[in-house]
């Protein structure tokens, strides 16, 4: 290499190593609060709202979820979540029009949920072993925090692996959409 080409390369070095402090993946990183994991807050309803409003909010959100409170709002604790299973399961399958539909009749009531201070562990063993794809975090008063999804913990990991995904080139490399993902 010439010298300003090894300019450059001390530069992308530098780029990769010097914008965050590199994870190291081990069983310590297992032990972190799931707080780590943060990324957005979570869609919040009412169990009077329909499914369309549910939908319609996913949607605009690109979400695969929405947590449901008694009133509405991050104040209160966590009495369901509505996910895009229950529309193909509980909604579609049966023919039930989501226009009117309150999401008090479809949503999961027995909650599944992780305190912020729960180790990663707890997710990915929730995800691995129960099949949760998202799975929502809560506070000490069991208020929503936020929402851990599959993508979330995918993220995650590439930030860890930044280097090492953006310079990929095996299959699936040149993919084009999401279509048909």
């Amino acid at each position: 290499m010439t010298e300003p080409e090894d300019r450059l390369s001390d530069l992308d070095e530098a780029y990769f190593d010097s914008a965050t402090k590199r994870r190291v993946f081990d069983s310590a990183l297992l032990r972190e609060a799931t707080r780590v994991l943060e990324r957005r807050k979570p869609i919040v309803l009412s169990p009077e709202a329909t499914v369309t409003d549910a939908v319609r909010r996913m949607q605009a959100e690109h979400r695969g979820c929405v947590l449901i409170t008694s009133d509405g709002t991050s104040a209160t604790g966590v009495v369901g979540i509505f996910t895009e299973r229950d529309v193909l399961f509980r909604i579609v399958d049966r023919g039930r029009n989501p226009v009117s539909l309150p999401l008090a009749d479809v949503m999961t009531k027995e909650v599944e949920r992780l305190q912020v201070s729960d180790p990663i562990a707890s997710v990915l063993h929730m995800m691995s072993v129960g099949g949760f794809r998202h799975i929502p975090v809560v506070d000490s008063q069991d208020r929503p925090a936020f929402i851990v999804s599959v993508r979330d913990v995918v993220e995650f990991l590439v930030e860890g692996f930044s280097r090492e995904v953006a310079n990929f080139s095996g299959p699936g490399a040149g993919f084009r959409s999401r279509e048909g993902a």
